[in-house]
């Protein structure tokens, strides 16, 4: 019996306890001034350096002001985004379709929102036309001109397609558009229907888009077998979203290339982690006496933030028998994130993180944070080691700091069960 309540015992010993840590200046690894410009709202760029060191989700971040003193203070924030992200693509609705004097005509039922971009669904390769766009508050009432658009898809050519009428932000209910089309130098097939349009939707706002900052950087671009490679090492837990493509300020070709990128943790085979693709194009020219003018050297890419060791990433241009494109640098890029607090007029302050165990403050201030035009830019200080720093003190069980234990523990009770149960079948009766 007494050794059944020991082994109950050890077991109970054995689960984890939750215990909550408290937040303490001493026990950060690293430290970072923080500067800012007189007192009230202030707000401070993270760089990939901290989302290398910080622990998941930036948990451990602590600012405090006072420090040095004998009653230094924490000072609440949020982490935010550096600005507002917009709703995805919705769409525009075609009505009064028809065909006249030769065009297409169509008007389209905004989003009750600013826009700078709509995107035409068209059917239908190989032409090359022109947009007339103008903006209303109804259907046939006075209109705005916003401009002529050129549009064109020249797949035979492998310079890609734009579909895309990019304005000037506005915000009419109404659009009218003037299509017309001829087909591509070179090809007949194209013919002009009102049944091409299909659709449209619009994107958010070009002038309300997500500021990105760089996460890493490389000019080593490696040229091989019909590829151009660019290969980076990503810190653990540093968010990338986007890529983008530098290139020689003298060229000026026309290219459509596809991007593919991998990564996997750091020294695991490549076959392992995942993929992504995109594509980087430019088409600067004049075709059917009108001026077509796309690039895009960027490719959306979510990877890095789940990872929690270090991974390798591989961006590759697919050159196909092309010549190479001169590329002079190759960028991982994160969404601009921001550290918001309110300043004190006095103190200065000092950003701690690289505690794992603490978890995520709750603030009334992040709860109720909303950016004012009078925010202030503050300024982060290189990253340094805590000079004051300490282990933290191990408050596990015992059995969880030395699992080992537990299994000898165990092994010597069955051992000691079976020698009592051994005893007592040697004084039963046979």
């Amino acid at each position: 019996m007494k050794a059944v309540l020991l082994l109950a015992l050890l077991f109970w010993r054995a689960v984890p306890t939750s215990v909550a840590q408290t937040a303490d200046p001493h026990y950060f690894r690293y430290e970072r001034s923080v500067a800012a410009t007189g007192a009230g709202q202030a707000c401070a760029v993270l760089d990939a350096q901290t989302f290398a060191h910080a622990a998941a989700s930036l948990k451990d971040i602590r600012l405090y002001e006072g420090i040095g003193t004998s009653t230094p203070r924490e000072v609440p924030y949020a982490i935010t985004l550096s600005q507002p992200v917009q709703p995805d693509n919705v769409p525009a609705r075609v009505v009064n379709l028809g065909f006249h004097s030769g065009s297409i005509v169509f008007d389209l039922e905004m989003p009750p929102r600013p826009y700078t971009e709509v995107m035409l669904d068209l059917a239908g390769q190989d032409y090359i036309a022109t947009a007339s766009v103008s903006g209303s508050n109804s259907p046939g009432a006075a209109a705005t001109n916003l401009g002529e658009f050129t549009l064109f898809d020249l797949t035979s050519q492998h310079l890609s397609r734009n579909k895309t009428l990019h304005l000037q932000e506005s915000t009419f209910p109404w659009l009218h558009v003037v299509l017309t089309a001829s087909p591509a130098p070179g090809t007949h097939d194209f013919r002009l229907d009102p049944k091409i349009v299909r659709g449209a939707s619009v994107p958010p706002s070009r002038e309300a888009q997500i500021l990105y900052a760089p996460a890493a950087q490389t000019s080593t671009i490696v040229n091989h077998e019909r590829q151009s490679i660019a290969t980076f090492t990503l810190p653990q837990r540093v968010p990338v979203e986007r890529i983008t493509f530098d290139l020689a300020p003298t060229f000026t070709g026309n290219f459509s290339r596809d991007v593919r990128i991998y990564d996997r943790p750091e020294g695991a085979p490549a076959t392992s982690g995942e993929s992504l693709s995109g594509t980087i194009l430019r088409v600067h020219l004049t075709q059917g006496g009108r001026e077509i003018r796309q690039e895009e050297l960027s490719v959306p890419a979510t990877i890095g933030s789940n990872l929690q060791n270090p991974a390798t990433v591989e961006v590759v241009v697919e050159n196909g028998d092309d010549i190479p494109l001169p590329i002079t640098a190759v960028r991982l890029e994160m969404r601009e994130r921001n550290l918001c607090f309110n300043a004190p007029s006095a103190q200065p302050l000092v950003l701690y993180y690289g505690d794992p165990v603490l978890d995520a403050p709750i603030y009334d201030f992040a709860r109720l944070f909303s950016a004012t035009a009078h925010t202030t830019r503050a300024q982060l200080g290189a990253e340094q080691m805590n000079p004051d720093y300490q282990a933290r003190p191990d408050t596990r069980p015992i059995t969880e700091r030395y699992p080992d234990l537990l299994w000898i523990a165990l092994l010597a009770v069955i051992c000691s069960l079976g020698f009592v149960a051994i005893r007592a079948a040697k004084t039963l009766p046979r």
